[in-house]
């Protein structure tokens, strides 16, 4: 009796919500299998597309993982794990997006019916990180170097691995033509690992095929004052200076009060202004320079100066394309024009002005430390340059890695069906309910070319039984066999030269299973309402005081 008079203890604030056990991790489970049945149809070089708009009415069309996980604002707390493993393997190695976020609903899809059925989850999970060590040794095994080859032997074997990204791609029909292009931009910055080196700049109209690389620094034309078309638009070997300063002729100090005694002192004030900045532009020229480039304004005095001793000169240019210029010509970006040594100036071979679609482009090409190149792309509609960009950006990553850990793996799933045959044949050898698990781990990792097949219209099933009859050889000769694409059958995918370095499936088997354990290790939920009501709260408080709701700046008390 008395056990039952007990007072309730109240632990959490009223309103709060929690949910525990099987029914919440199944449910996060659930929420995790779907957010993979979006992405499930872009994998592959038959992927389909997806068209995101959001509330503002931008369109976005892309098929690529980490940027639809980004558009698609997921709410769902565990959801969202997904999202943050998309992001982590779109910056550490570029590609692979979607086969992440697959093979993370598929873990747990496949852990879905041992949790119903009660096993601990914390048996599963060291099972799936023994079995993510094995996978991975496993891939580390098979990968093949291609160190040790010749320049040209190089560039076109990381080709093919560029070619295998795009042909994923919405630009996948001149993978061949992107491809090169893109080895050719990243052996010309060389060991440099800074991505902003490469830049990619975007001219609507043309097709693809007008699409260029220029082995050094190109940049749309800045805005001019009058005086700008009587400077000369082409030089060879010119001596290039680029400054941080503004060359117009403005008061020096804007809240500067000078007090007159005589009315004719004023004109020797309005002269001392005018001297200042014809100091400032003789100092330019004096330097030898034959092109200025500044980040700040070069006004219409100093735009005709210029032209009148056949200098060009831009100003208000970005500061991501002077610091490119600077990198390749080899100059330093001055913040006065005091002192200008040679040594501070830069140059390239050629230095001219041409006309791409509707832009006019500056171009420096060329350039004598060359760690520098720009990719200026064409198009038809805006949407799908967008998508090239994204393309490229991932063909570029892969390259990338590519030169720096130079193994690669066979793709089209063959890598996949490999190391699910290796881990079934090892799951044999041990006794105990880790053998269903490691089993159930290898099954998830067929997801791969399960859904090459489906998003090509092929017959799954029997694709998938072909890969299982050939991986299962003794002689090991079916190790790079995966699906072939163009006739719906299976292909040896190193003779087809379908590659990805190695490190891209490293990676992605890596942040899948971390992020399956991490949510089968939740074993509650607990949502503050009350939290989230004071942060709506403050949010229209702080939208409230920016209509005018509190005092206006700098106005005193009264």
């Amino acid at each position: 009796m008395a056990s039952m008079m007990q007072p309730q203890i109240i632990l959490l604030k009223e309103g709060t919500d929690t949910s525990q056990g099987k029914a919440q991790l199944l449910s996060n489970i659930n929420a995790v299998t779907a957010v993979g049945d979006v992405v499930r149809t872009t994998l592959g070089p038959r992927g389909m597309d997806k068209l995101i708009h959001d509330d503002k009415g931008s369109v976005t069309i892309s098929n690529d993982g980490a940027t639809i996980m980004k558009l698609l604002d997921i709410v769902h707390p565990a959801a969202k794990i997904l999202v943050d493993i998309a992001k982590s393997q779109d910056s550490e190695v570029g590609d692979g997006t979607t086969t992440v976020v697959l093979l993370a609903a598929e873990f747990l899809k496949e852990a879905k019916p041992f949790v119903e059925d009660g096993v601990h989850s914390q048996n599963l999970i060291r099972s799936y990180r023994t079995a993510s060590t094995l996978a991975i040794e496993k891939v580390k095994e098979l990968a093949v170097s291609i160190e040790g080859k010749s320049v040209e032997e190089k560039k076109g074997l990381l080709a093919k691995c560029a070619a295998t990204t795009l042909s994923s791609k919405l630009i996948g029909g001149e993978k061949e033509f992107f491809a090169t292009m893109v080895v050719d931009a990243v052996m010309a910055i060389g060991d440099d690992d800074r991505l902003n080196l490469i830049g990619i700049k975007k001219v609507p109209g043309g097709n693809m095929r007008d699409s260029f690389l220029v082995d050094g620094v190109a940049f749309k034309k800045t805005f001019s004052y009058a005086g700008f078309e009587q400077q000369p638009k082409k030089f060879l070997n010119p001596k290039i200076l680029l400054l941080n300063i503004e060359l117009e002729l403005k008061s020096e100090k804007e809240n500067a009060e000078i007090r007159l005694s005589d009315p004719s002192q004023y004109q020797s004030i309005v002269d001392a202004e005018w001297n200042i900045i014809y100091d400032k532009l003789d100092k330019c020229v004096e330097s030898g320079a034959k092109v200025v480039l500044s980040r700040l304004a070069i006004g219409d005095l100093a735009t005709q100066y210029f032209a009148d001793r056949d200098i060009f000169c831009a100003g208000r240019v970005a500061e991501e394309d002077l610091n490119r210029v600077a990198a390749a010509a080899g100059g330093t970006v001055q913040t006065s024009v005091n002192n200008i040594i040679p040594e501070v100036l830069g140059t390239c071979e050629i230095f001219e002005e041409k006309q791409v679609g509707g832009e006019r482009f500056n171009i420096f090409s060329g350039c004598p430390s060359g760690r520098t190149a720009t990719i200026v792309l064409r198009g038809g509609a805006d949407q799908f340059i967008e998508e090239a960009e994204r393309s490229l950006h991932d063909a570029i990553m892969i390259v990338r890695r590519a030169v720096k850990n130079s193994t690669v793996v066979p793709g089209g799933g063959a890598i996949d069906m490999e190391i699910s045959k290796y881990l079934r044949q090892h799951s044999r050898t041990i006794a105990g309910k880790s053998q269903l698990f490691i089993n159930s781990y290898a099954k998830a990792l067929e997801v791969i070319p399960r859904q090459l097949c489906d998003n090509a219209g092929f017959d799954a099933t029997d694709v998938l039984n072909k890969l299982r009859q050939k991986h299962a050889m003794q002689s090991g000769e079916g190790a790079s066999y995966g699906v072939d694409i163009n006739t719906g059958g299976i292909a040896d995918s190193f003779a087809n030269f379908v590659w990805e370095p190695a490190v891209v499936k490293i990676n992605a088997i890596n942040a899948a299973t971390e992020a399956a354990c991490l949510i089968l290790s939740v074993d509650e939920t607990v949502k503050n309402p009350k939290s989230e009501s004071a942060q709506g709260d403050a949010a229209a408080g702080a939208m409230g005081r920016g209509r005018g709701g509190g005092r206006g700046r700098g106005m005193r008390r009264r």
